[in-house]
Formats: structure tokens, C-alpha cells, sequence
């Protein structure tokens, strides 16, 4: 498959989410990592976990296609640990979204959360700020 069609597929998917991830619902950047951090308040060095990627729900290893109802928009994070140590057979997408959302709500999750001392990144409004990310996209 195309890295082309996967980006495409991956940029519908970020949109088709407001710009959060699939899985801890944080806020995700596409392009300009600096700017995102500005408008947020995050520090630079963390951004870095929220870059978005393509994810896919049946893992190419298990034969799982390049298709728009494969391929959700997921944080690197969320995508890198799914897999993390796993290489023959990653959790199901349901079951991890709900491990990650529980610890997400415990403040155990993400490294971004932990630094600023939030649960979510759709707290405090957050949400209407995807609009404002994904036009610095």
C-alpha cells in the first residue's frame, strides 16, 4: 500500500475525530508541532507523544488492510504502546481503549497529563480547542 493513501486515509480519520486520539482522546498535532505547543501550553518536548499517526485496528501483521474502516488516528503514545513488546499480538482496539480511558481518568496515562497535572486533554475545554489545532494543522 501507498504511504500516500495511508497519510490520506490517516488525515480523514484525524478529522472525522476533531484532532483527538482514538484511544486517550488527547488533542493530536499533524504538522506543526511547535505552534501546537504554543497554543496549548505544553512544553515542545512533550508534543512529541501527541503527533498523530495512522493506527490500524487489525494490524497490517494480521492482515489488516489500508481502508478508512481499519485506519483510525491515533497518538503516537497510544499507537506505540499498544504494540510496545507485543510484536505477534497486540490487545483488540476495544479492549485497549478501555485500559487507556481508565488510566487516563487516574492521571497514570499519558506523560503530557502527568507534566501538566491533568486527567484529559479534552478537560477545560479542550474540545472547542481541536477546531483551533486543526487549523494549524
Amino acid at each position: 500500500m501507498s504511504a500516500n493513501k495511508r497519510q490520506k486515509l490517516r488525515r480523514q480519520a484525524f478529522e472525522k475525530q476533531n484532532c483527538l486520539c482514538f484511544y486517550c482522546q488527547f488533542l493530536m498535532w499533524e504538522k506543526n508541532q511547535e505552534q501546537f505547543a504554543i497554543d496549548h501550553g505544553i512544553p515542545v518536548r512533550l508534543t512529541k507523544h501527541l503527533k498523530c499517526t495512522a493506527e490500524h485496528l487489525v494490524a497490517q501483521q494480521d492482515k489488516g488492510r489500508d481502508t478508512a474502516e481499519n485506519i483510525v488516528a491515533a497518538c503516537l503514545w497510544c499507537n506505540r504502546l499498544r504494540h510496545k513488546g507485543r510484536q505477534h499480538k497486540a490487545p483488540d482496539p476495544t479492549t485497549y481503549k478501555s485500559i487507556v480511558r481508565r488510566l487516563v481518568q487516574l492521571g497514570k496515562w499519558h506523560p503530557v497529563a502527568a507534566s501538566l497535572g491533568i486527567a484529559s486533554a479534552v478537560d477545560g475545554g479542550a474540545r472547542s480547542q481541536a477546531t483551533r489545532a486543526s487549523q494549524h494543522g
